[in-house]
């Protein structure tokens, strides 16, 4: 009764085009750009023909076998993982799945897990995107979800930090909670330079983990 008197005296708007509706109108919805093909095998770049390692990966050493994301990290899907990490609209996770699930086929993996919070922030937010996203794809690729990763220290924000100093920062961050099965799934929202969800996957082998694909929403590209 209070969300539909709230739609009444305070009526929701589109986030991106604050046209009256929904958060997400089917405008806006219909704008998100999927990472057009070919890839980089390897982590997911879009690219002139496909190739195992691109320009980007090239040289790295990256703890993951393959990271795919279903849209690129262009201004309406900044705009909505901003309003999803920041202002807690969890009702974008379920977009964020539907998303995915419609555009990436489901990994050959024995279940999913996800990049863990960070517990300051995660506080803050009061939710946790990623593992949003990871409950999302499990129910809609039939997949479990656990929590196999925990945070072995805290991290400054990566965001405007250049890349030597994202790697340095996430190093060592990680640890994996329990032991974690084969072939797994890693979930994050969004993949900026991969250093995150590198040394994550680097710390699910450490625990025995043997072959890790990372999924996540959106995609930067440079």
């Amino acid at each position: 009764m209070l969300g539909l008197l709230l739609d009444v005296v305070v009526p929701r708007r589109c986030l991106v085009c604050r046209v009256p509706g929904g958060e997400v109108c089917d405008g806006c919805r219909e704008r998100l750009k999927p990472v057009p093909v070919p890839l980089c095998h390897r982590c997911g770049a879009p690219t002139a023909w496909p190739v195992e390692r691109c320009r980007e990966c090239a040289g790295r050493r990256l703890a993951f076998a393959q990271a795919r994301a279903a849209v690129l990290y262009d201004d309406v899907a900044r705009t909505l993982a901003g309003a999803w990490k920041e202002r807690g609209l969890r009702k974008l996770g379920v977009l964020a799945g539907e998303v995915v699930a419609e555009l990436l086929a489901r990994p050959e993996v024995d279940g999913l897990t996800f990049v863990p919070p960070d517990g300051d922030r995660s506080v803050k937010r009061g939710h946790h995107p990623a593992e949003r996203l990871a409950r999302e794809l499990g129910r809609w690729w039939e997949l479990p979800v656990e929590p196999l990763l925990a945070r072995a220290r805290g991290v400054k924000q990566q965001r405007g930090l250049s890349l030597p100093e994202r790697r340095r920062n996430v190093a060592g961050a990680f640890r994996a909670a329990r032991d974690p099965p084969r072939r797994l799934c890693l979930i994050d929202d969004v993949y900026t330079t991969g250093s995150t969800v590198s040394a994550a996957a680097s710390a699910l082998r450490k625990g025995g983990a043997r072959h890790v694909e990372v999924v996540t929403f959106a995609r930067a590209v440079r």
